[in-house]
């Protein structure tokens, strides 16, 4: 593990950030449809609603979701009109996430005025997922709970139990402070999924591995759900500047592949690779498109795969930077 000399600070990565992109405050910047298995075991659409609103508080080292952010609030109401014209255009779903590029649970960036008709209108709906930073988790979580109709989950990023790394990235969160989250939701019957890291900065290939497994661990001894493992990639400004530094690379499509199999393999709750964008992590245009269709299945089908055999499995991997 190598770390820089200097502490990357809030003002540092704010000043490494290229620009924005433009958004709109009453539209949603971004809305799909994906399958999903659920927690009920059947595999089913899941409408995923990008929302545009302010930005998170918490400047973390490799997040690039300020790109479509505003910088101040959005008016009240906004919010619904976001989520009134997605669902317009996804009939039929069940399950719905509403992703905010920070926390659902921020009043800066969700009113919580705003929480009954986002409520209206998602009651035709089974699943309600948002996310959070732990420092916003509370009673405004109960609130918004209590309107719903259909069953909420809470997402929180918990990126890596390896605390040096987890300190180094900013996010102004500790173990601790993930733990007492995930207890209080659990308590009010809120099950929750984690987002975890795979190799973050300052690490070492296999060092990315070791402690992505060790995160899923953390995460189900914690009480949570469902994980979902996210390869980190470059393009925010800082995180450029380290990979030309040396603490940063991209990892190996295989090491999604051995964290989605470790974490399946316990049999402890639902466990994703996010596939956004698979083509960063590989340079092996033999075994692409097999890896990228395997890791899907998997996460689908929650089950083991034979593994993909190629040429590229004994040989060194060169990847993309960016």
């Amino acid at each position: 593990m190598k770390f820089p000399e200097r502490i990357i600070s809030t003002d540092i990565i704010i000043s490494s950030r290229i620009r924005r992109n433009r958004v709109q405050p009453y539209e949603p910047y971004a809305w799909l449809i994906e399958d999903e298995r659920t927690f009920s075991g059947k595999v089913e659409p899941v409408g995923v609603i990008f929302l545009t609103n302010r930005e998170c508080p918490y400047k973390c080292l490799m997040c690039d979701l300020w790109k479509n952010t505003t910088t101040e609030s959005v008016p009240p109401g906004a919010i619904p009109q976001q989520v009134k014209m997605a669902l317009e255009q996804m009939p039929g779903v069940r399950h719905l996430k509403l992703y905010n590029s920070g926390s659902f649970f921020d009043p800066k960036a969700i009113p919580p005025g705003d929480y009954p008709e986002i409520a209206l209108l998602a009651g035709n709906l089974d699943t309600v997922v948002v996310e959070s930073h732990p420092h916003f988790i509370g009673d405004s979580c109960l609130h918004f709970r209590d309107l719903l109709k259909p069953e909420l989950e809470v997402a929180i990023g918990l990126e890596t139990v390896c605390e040096p790394v987890l300190k180094a990235l900013n996010k102004k969160m500790s173990l601790d402070d993930f733990r007492r989250a995930v207890k209080f939701l659990s308590s009010h019957g809120i099950r929750t999924r984690a987002f975890i890291l795979l190799r973050p900065p300052f690490m070492t290939e296999e060092e990315g591995v070791f402690w992505a497994e060790k995160s899923v661990d953390f995460a189900f001894n914690n009480g949570v759900e469902c994980c979902t493992v996210i390869p980190v990639r470059g393009g925010n400004g800082i995180m450029d500047r380290l990979a030309e530094e040396g603490y940063f690379h991209p990892p190996s499509i295989k090491s999604l592949e051995k964290v989605l199999e470790y974490g399946i393999n316990l049999g402890a709750g639902r466990v994703f690779a996010d596939t956004w964008d698979l083509n960063l992590f590989s340079s092996c245009p033999h075994c692409l498109e097999k890896r990228k269709k395997r890791i899907n299945e998997m996460n689908i089908r929650q089950a083991l795969l034979p593994p993909v055999l190629c040429h590229c499995n004994d040989e060194p991997e060169t990847l993309n930077t960016m």
